[in-house]
């Protein structure tokens, strides 16, 4: 994908991009796979035909890609056909990589306590405090601004969360605590969790680093990352009986279906349904009126 043959088909796409308001790092990522496409191609992509297109898909079949890696492929080439192309005819010769959805990790409030509590940086404490008593995503907790805690309504506004989308969501009395320790000790302006420079945000890769060492420093037997949080965070409101439309707008998700994937795990909720042999039961050994 050379810059000579590429260029005037790169700036149409990104201004594509740019149109529909993608994220820098959305338009990086898809204009990186269309470049893998042209690779594969040796020559524009713009020349691509079917058969192209069937092959490169075989092609990342036969590489080992992961099914998210393929179906990420597919979404960018959907893209680039229909959008900037406008080749609808090679859209039909994709296809999407079913895989059966896996539970979620969720960890014991207990063992939350336990991870939270082996965090020896305080800012670390609090971000990952954060992740699991708001439910936040790794990429929301280190976006966080001064501003975005309202101690007075007892929120936290998240902006431009997945999809641009802001939300509220809850600020919890010792949240707020652990929070104002953190900006007494640090004083941070602008960033809530400041990078080592402080002009810029901490990087998720940082705040992954401190959940994977306070995990094995809590010495919990499951694999945890940042994402464990929020599933735990749903989880635990599951178990609590908290409404699932309600947990949807607190996590953010465009689709109720997302957010009911957190009955599947919530062993809780699952173990107080009585089972209808126990109701049986109980119908046979009253007595008769």
């Amino acid at each position: 994908m050379t810059d000579k043959a590429i260029s005037p088909l790169r700036q149409r796409m990104i201004e594509d991009m740019t149109i529909r308001k993608f994220a820098p790092k959305t338009q990086h990522d898809y204009l990186q796979r269309v470049k893998n496409f042209a690779v594969y191609l040796r020559r524009s992509p713009d020349t691509a035909s079917a058969e192209d297109v069937r092959r490169y898909q075989l092609h990342l079949t036969a590489s080992g890609v992961g099914v998210p890696t393929a179906n990420q492929t597919v979404s960018t080439l959907r893209f680039f056909f229909k959008v900037t192309l406008g080749r609808a005819d090679l859209v039909e010769r994709t296809a999407f990589v079913r895989e059966p959805s896996k539970l979620p990790v969720v960890l014991s409030p207990e063992e939350v306590a336990c991870l939270l509590d082996a965090v020896p940086a305080l800012k670390y404490k609090a971000a990952l405090s954060v992740a699991y008593g708001a439910g936040l995503r790794v990429s929301e907790v280190v976006a966080l601004k001064v501003g975005n805690i309202d101690s007075k309504r007892m929120i936290i506004r998240v902006e431009q969360g997945k999809g641009r989308e802001y939300r509220y969501v809850m600020l919890s009395p010792h949240l707020l605590e652990l929070l104002r320790a953190w900006y007494k000790a640090a004083r941070p302006q602008g960033w809530l969790f400041p990078g080592r420079d402080r002009v810029r945000q901490m990087t998720t890769r940082q705040l992954n680093r401190a959940c994977h060492a306070a995990a094995d420093m809590a010495e919990i037997g499951k694999p945890v990352s940042m994402h464990t949080l929020r599933h735990s965070f749903a989880t635990h409101l599951l178990e609590q009986n908290i409404d699932i439309r309600v947990i949807q707008v607190l996590l953010g998700h465009a689709k109720l279906d997302t957010t009911a994937l957190y009955a599947r795990v919530a062993t809780k909720a699952i173990q107080q349904v009585m089972s209808p042999l126990d109701r049986i039961t109980l119908t046979q050994a009253e007595p008769p009126a």
